[in-house]
């Protein structure tokens, strides 16, 4: 009896110090688990952002100005009749092409009373009709324009540039020609001459461009987009401007790398056609958030989902 007494009385014991352990240990197990877990939730929760890239490259970027103009011929003569009297006969229409010396019309300069010869209008130039003419039965006179004529072989285009733009026009810079007749396809010109005198009525320069090369296809009287190429700044590092923000008073973009998001302060230069010029802040090669960068701050997590090339 007494042994079984000692060994129960053993068993209490530790049953004992199994529960006043587990009293004191167990609230700090419980807080380390609770620790644990409050640290990976933190870290689950952190916002990944989807972003948009494009990577920094050099490039050539061309200033320009965009002008309507009238395709006419570079050289182009009226028609005056010698004498005054009723136009009898008309030779020629719009279109028509004409050799120097033919006659295009006749005038009968008859009076009551008085009978002459009819008298001929002779083409002064060798080209083509390029207005309609006069109908026959009008009256004309010496100072009665009774059509145009124009060599074909010399097309130019003429344009008008508005006084705020004339500062960067001269002569031999480049241009481009787009025609309604021919959509997507793009003529080359040359600037061939500026005029001295800015119109004070309309504030305008006239200006005229030459076609690099004859092209029958061009016709005058076609309406030409024009678009002069008027200074190339080459190797410019340069990204697409709603990639820049604005931070803190100061111009900035977001570069993703490692998967996070560094806010860089940029100096930026001119802005050309969507693309702005980063004189300081970027180099070559670098990812630059396009899209979705005005949700980031600096060192946010980023996840790429696109990109794009200039």
């Amino acid at each position: 009896m007494a042994k079984n007494r000692g060994v129960k009385r053993a068993a209490l014991l530790i049953g004992t110090a199994i529960i006043a352990g587990g009293l004191i240990f167990g609230p700090s197990l419980l807080a380390a688990g609770d620790e644990s877990n409050s640290a990976a939730g933190k870290k689950n929760d952190t916002p990944v952002f989807s972003i948009k890239t494009v990577q920094t490259e050099p490039h050539t970027l061309k200033a320009f100005l965009e002008v309507n103009g009238d395709i006419v011929s570079g050289q182009q003569a009226e028609i005056f009749p010698d004498t005054s009297g009723k136009l009898i006969g008309v030779q020629v229409t719009l279109g028509s092409r004409v050799r120097k010396g033919d006659i295009i019309a006749q005038i009968d300069p008859s009076r009551p009373g008085m009978m002459y010869m009819p008298s001929p209008v002779y083409a002064p130039i060798s080209g083509m009709i390029s207005r309609t003419p006069v109908s026959a039965g009008m009256t004309v006179s010496p100072g009665t324009s009774i059509t145009a004529i124009s060599v074909i072989e010399n097309l130019e285009i003429s344009a008008r540039i508005p006084e705020r733009e004339v500062a960067s026009l001269r002569e031999g810079l480049k241009a481009e020609v787009m025609l309604q007749a021919y959509p997507g396809e793009v003529f080359t010109a040359t600037v061939a001459h500026v005029s001295p005198v800015l119109d004070s009525a309309s504030r305008t320069k006239l200006i005229t461009l030459r076609f690099d090369r004859n092209d029958r296809r061009i016709n005058a009287g076609m309406f030409a987009r024009v678009r002069i190429n008027t200074k190339n700044y080459p190797d410019a590092l340069a990204i697409p401007v709603e990639a820049v923000i604005h931070k803190h008073s100061v111009r900035a973009v977001y570069v993703a790398q490692n998967s996070r998001a560094e806010l860089r302060e940029i100096v930026t230069g001119v802005t050309i056609d969507g693309l702005i010029e980063i004189k300081s802040g970027l180099t070559a090669g670098e990812i630059v958030v396009i899209q979705g960068q005005q949700l980031l701050s600096d060192g946010a997590v980023v996840r790429v989902i696109g990109g794009e090339a200039l």
